[in-house]
Order: structure tokens, then sequence, then C-alpha cells
């Protein structure tokens, strides 16, 4: 069964308070968004990988794999309007031909991903058809109220959602072939909303989404922690 991974980068680093795209930042030396394809390779080393970005970045990125003699093999998709446009045009490089093959979707600056999570994702979706994995909230919820009060939430009844949400590749592409809908904030909203129903598997706390400066410190210090 053919297995492919797209992997969605359209940070603009806003956030990060400069002109660098967070992807792109090094931690420890190497760039976020290599370090999340490395973790995909040592997974499979026949693993599809399609990395999508923003246009305006494609010439950026190639310059940084010549700097970093980054050669895993790749594909490149350009992103589009919303992340549903992006992961959209990742699929549209996957041949027809491979339907029934099997599709994570990452977030390109989630570098932390376990090698278990990745495979029990893929392993899951055989059967299952959609998989996300997932984490418990450990923190107290309180829920705003209209009234402008609020109130306290079982966290029990919640999870914490991460990527690779992975699929059978044909109903992905079936899900995305839907009109937009900005209620869609992540892949597994669009096969749900396609009628799909997701299987939660557990994800791990280290597969962190590295969005400002603090996630940067906390990055490098499991690095170092691992000595990668």
């Amino acid at each position: 069964m053919k297995k492919y991974a797209v992997i969605v980068a359209g940070g603009k680093g806003l956030r990060m308070g400069g002109d660098v795209p967070k992807q792109f930042l090094p931690i420890c030396g190497r760039p976020v968004l290599m370090r999340t394809m490395d973790a995909f390779r040592r997974y499979d080393e026949q693993l599809e990988i399609i990395l999508v970005l923003p246009s305006e970045q494609l010439e950026y990125w190639q310059e940084l794999c010549r700097t970093y003699r980054f050669v895993l093999p790749h594909q490149l998709a350009k992103g589009g309007a919303t992340r549903f446009h992006s992961v959209a045009n990742g699929l549209a490089m996957i041949p027809d031909a491979d339907r029934d093959g099997l599709v994570a979707v990452h977030d390109g600056v989630r570098p932390f991903v376990a090698q278990d999570v990745i495979a029990t994702c893929y392993e899951e979706a055989r059967t299952k058809k959609a998989v996300v994995p997932v984490t418990e909230v450990i923190e107290t919820l309180r829920q705003l109220l209209p009234s402008g009060s609020s109130r306290t939430e079982n966290r029990s009844d919640y999870r914490l959602v991460q990527t690779p949400q992975t699929f059978q590749v044909g109903l992905l592409k079936d899900a995305y072939a839907q009109d937009y809908n900005p209620l869609f904030t992540d892949d597994a909203s669009v096969v749900e909303a396609f009628g799909q129903p997701v299987c939660l598997v557990q994800g791990n706390r280290e597969n962190i989404k590295i969005t400002t400066p603090f996630d940067i410190k906390v990055a490098e210090a499991l690095l170092s922690d691992t000595n990668d």
C-alpha cells in the first residue's frame, strides 16, 4: 500500500516578530521544517513526501536546501489562499491510481512527532480510514458565557488535536472536493463534513506546534534533552 505525507508549511512568521517564516527558523542549527521532514523519512524511507509552501517561499526553500545540503527526496506544491486550499493542492499531486493508499497531513512546524505516533496513525488508517492523534487536556477549562461570566468545563470531555491526521487517499481527495467552508479548521473537520467518522489515537505531548519565540526555546530544550 502506497503511503504519502503532505507537509503543509504556510507560516508568515508574524507571531515570531521577524521576517523569516517560522518553518525556516533554525533550532539547534537546523531549520524547523527540515527536522519535521526528517521525522517522516525516519519512519519510512519509501514514504512519498509532498511539501506545500507559499509560492513566494519556494525559491528561498531551495536556497536553504543547498545551504544545509538537504537532499531528502520530496515534491513541491504551491500553497493556496487558506490551509484548506493548500492541502488540496498537495493532494492533487497524488495520482488517482493510488486512491487505496494512505496519506498523512502534517503541520510543517511540528518537528517532534514521535515515531510510534506516525506508525499508529498509518496503521489505524488502514481500517478506520480517518485517524487523528490527540492528547488529554491537563489544565482546567472555563467556558465564556454570553452574560460575560464563565463556568468550569469537565476537561475529561475534551482532547487537544495534533497532526499527522491520516486518511485513505481516496476519502481525503473526495472530501477536499467539497466547497470551502470557514469552519474547516483541520483535515478532520473536512472529512467529518463529508460524512466520515474520525478515529482518535494517542499523540505525544512533545509534538508541539512552533508558533512563538517561547516555542523555539521549548524546542531547543527538547533537542538538548535528546542530543539530536
